[in-house]
């Protein structure tokens, strides 16, 4: 297809038919049988062991919560709740030796505090087979709890005190503000309970069994005084058409509410709004509308006045701390974020593929007429993000020069999905907000302008800036996407790889191998601030993939630079990279090692991003036999990784380590030097529900 050409075609197809693809595939692998409504009273649990962490996801009623038990030579008790994103957690001492827990059960379990207000959450049984003494014990938002456990501080106005009784010991506080707060209490079944009088020279809490070695029997009982959430029932949530994953199903389960989905667990166990958006996108054709609404309207109704969306809120005893730090009162409400630039341009794809769907049609008006908590109608807030989209896109539209793409905000170093300090490798305009997002955008909007649909709700500004709508998109999808095209002397490429694999231990043959015997080329990660492309290799053309119909050129170079195995691509036996650092020097191959959360990782939703975009590609009428052959193998090799590395399909990221020449799959935040840990339980990880495998696919 001509370049020329792209953006009318997707016009007329664009997220529409992606998800015609998505429908047809997973009938094609087969749908499994309707889902049968969950018995209120059946609690859902779900036990994940990665490594030295067993986590389990509770729900029952009022009460929903996490606990990971954290085995090893750093032993740890944590829950946390979706409630208020809050959470208690109990950290002990370095052990001499490497202990191990053992879990028996968990139940819910509510009460009363002292002062009548109710308390939700766990009782858990278990046992751990060694003594532990008590390092500190954090009760408060998670946000806190993530603090602690990177930092080892925390605020000192939320420091609680030990108190103990016989073989309990409880530590409880009311929030900051005064309401309902948080409770953690041990009771050892088989052991005593020494130290802790509350002094600071004392001797630290210790758990000893009674018999010299003999497993430490104790419950745990963690509750919130946070208000619970409302879960989305079984027939709201998941169609019939969903995948046979049972794990992937309970883990959306206990991160999907009527009130927001939340983006992971432990660490994130409240609102994002590009992972609410993306996982909107890839779990579209497994949803039930009220699902999908509910998603959406989480994210309307957290729009900045300007039309941006908001990227992450502080809520509950978090919310207080930043109110009191900034010189307010002690008061929980929302603050909410609006420093990322990428979900800002994921509402209109993912507003266009369910209310322009013909499926949904007679639900779409309805749904838009609906008063938001504000009271203004959701078609009016749609519009005025779309309004700033438009806006936004301007300058470039008029002037199609890398100075007037989409730039991370001023004085701040993250704006998209890969939102380390160092993600970008210093870049300052990023390759998938400008080459994919915002070309997507705008073909939404005008796609919208088109339907009519949003007419009722826009202003007479808004209709005007809204009819620019397709000119910008042609010129944001011709224009920009080259400014990021980097090629690479053949000679000089192989150098670099061959000199990168030396230092990683790796065996770089493979890589070699897979390279053509002409230059190289690669789409860069980001533009610098002198917008000079940073040829680091990336996932990002998975977005470009699954929003937009690239040049059947484009396209092919795209695929093949992901594809190749690492470090010459970004493919190995343990997963799918998101970055390969070959080709820029030694101290920026240092900052994306497999130990950085941005760096030489894998993370899950990225192998699902790329398997629907090839899959959508695939249904592409315009494209040669050579192209839909190199799609097709493309898609098997990604697939059997897929499939290799099922067990940590739930989990936000993962690592690797390089075993009798293979690349072998380890638990991030488990090894030596890693910068942080990986939740178990990851919203937009949940969305192979919605991309079935290929019949053929397997692991090898």
């Amino acid at each position: 297809m001509p370049a020329t050409d792209v953006t009318n075609e997707l016009s007329l197809s664009g997220m529409r038919r992606l998800l015609g693809s998505w429908l047809l595939l997973v009938l094609l692998a087969g749908a499994s049988a309707p889902l049968a409504a969950r018995d209120a009273e059946t609690p859902l649990e779900l036990r994940i062991a990665e490594g030295d962490v067993l986590n389990v996801l509770h729900q029952q009623g009022s009460a929903a919560a996490h606990l990971l038990l954290s085995s090893g030579t750093q032993p740890r008790v944590l829950v946390a709740f979706p409630a208020g994103n809050s959470g208690v957690g109990l950290w002990f001492e370095s052990a001499a030796r490497s202990v191990r827990w053992t879990l028996t059960d968990v139940r819910s379990h509510s009460r009363r505090d002292d002062k009548g207000r109710m308390l939700h959450g766990i009782v858990a049984t278990a046992s751990v087979d060694g003594p532990l003494a008590v390092r500190d014990a954090v009760l408060s938002s998670v946000r806190v709890l993530r603090d602690y456990q990177s930092g080892g501080r925390y605020p000192d106005e939320i420091r609680s005190s030990a108190k103990i009784a016989n073989d309990t010991v409880e530590w409880a506080r009311p929030r900051l503000d005064g309401a309902a707060g948080y409770t953690l209490s041990i009771q050892l079944a088989n052991g005593e309970i020494r130290g802790g009088q509350g002094e600071p020279d004392d001797q630290p809490i210790t758990f000893t069994a009674t018999r010299t070695g003999e497993a430490l029997r104790m419950s745990i009982t963690a509750l919130t005084g946070e208000t619970p959430l409302t879960p989305l029932a079984e027939n709201q949530l998941l169609n019939a058409r969903t995948s046979d994953d049972e794990r992937s199903r309970n883990v959306l389960r206990f991160l999907a509410y009527e009130e927001k989905y939340l983006a992971g667990s432990w660490r994130f166990n409240t609102y994002f709004g590009r992972d609410t958006l993306m996982s909107l996108a890839l779990l579209m054709p497994a949803l039930q509308p009220q699902a999908i609404e509910s998603g959406l309207t989480s994210v309307l109704q957290r729009l900045a006045p300007n039309g941006e969306v908001a990227h992450e809120e502080d809520i509950g005893e978090f919310a207080i701390l930043r109110h009191l730090r900034e010189g307010g009162a002690a008061v929980p409400a929302p603050i909410y974020d609006y420093k990322m630039i990428d979900d800002d341009f994921l509402l209109a794809p993912v507003a266009a593929a369910y209310l322009l769907d013909d499926d949904h049609r007679k639900r779409a008006r309805a749904f838009l007429a609906r008063k938001s908590h504000t009271g203004e109608p959701i078609g009016a807030l749609l519009a005025r993000n779309f309004a700033w989209v438009v806006g936004a896109a301007r300058s470039f539209a008029r002037e199609p020069e890398a100075v007037n793409l989409i730039a991370l905000k001023p004085g701040v170093h993250v704006g998209q999905w890969r939102d380390s300090e160092g993600g970008l490798a210093g870049g300052r305009y990023p390759y998938d907000v400008n080459a994919a997002l915002v070309p997507a955008a705008l073909t939404a909007i005008a796609r919208f302008v088109r339907s009519d649909l949003l007419r009722p709700y826009l202003t007479r500004a808004q209709q005007q800036a809204l009819a620019g709508a397709k000119d910008s998109a042609d010129v944001w999808s011709r224009r920009a996407p080259p400014l990021f095209r980097v090629t690479l002397d053949g000679a000089a490429a192989r150098r670099g790889i061959a000199s990168y694999a030396a230092s990683l231990a790796v065996s770089p043959s493979a890589a070699l191998d897979s390279l053509p015997g002409t230059d190289l080329t690669l789409a860069a990660l980001a533009l610098d601030a002198q917008q000079r492309p940073i040829p680091i290799l990336h996932s990002d053309g998975g977005f470009t993939l699954l929003l937009r119909e690239p040049p059947a050129e484009d396209l092919e170079s795209l695929v093949r630079s992901m594809l190749r195995p690492f470090p010459a691509g970004l493919l190995t036996e343990a997963g799918l990279l998101i970055a390969n650092p070959a080709f820029v020097d030694t101290d920026r191959q240092r900052e994306f090692s497999r130990t950085a959360y941005h760096g030489t990782v894998t993370w899950s939703w990225h192998q699902a991003l790329l398997a629907a975009g090839l899959a959508r590609q695939l249904q592409r009428t315009d494209l040669s036999a050579t192209s839909l052959e190199l799609l097709r193998d493309a898609r098997a090799r990604l697939w059997s990784v897929i499939e290799r590395t099922r067990d940590l399909r739930t989990s936000e990221l993962w690592s690797w380590r390089y075993t009798q020449g293979r690349f072998q799959p380890a638990p991030f935040g488990q090894n030596t030097g890693d910068v942080d840990e990986s939740n178990a339980a990851q919203l937009w990880s949940t969305v192979y529900l919605a991309i079935p495998a290929p019949a053929n696919a397997q692991a090898d």
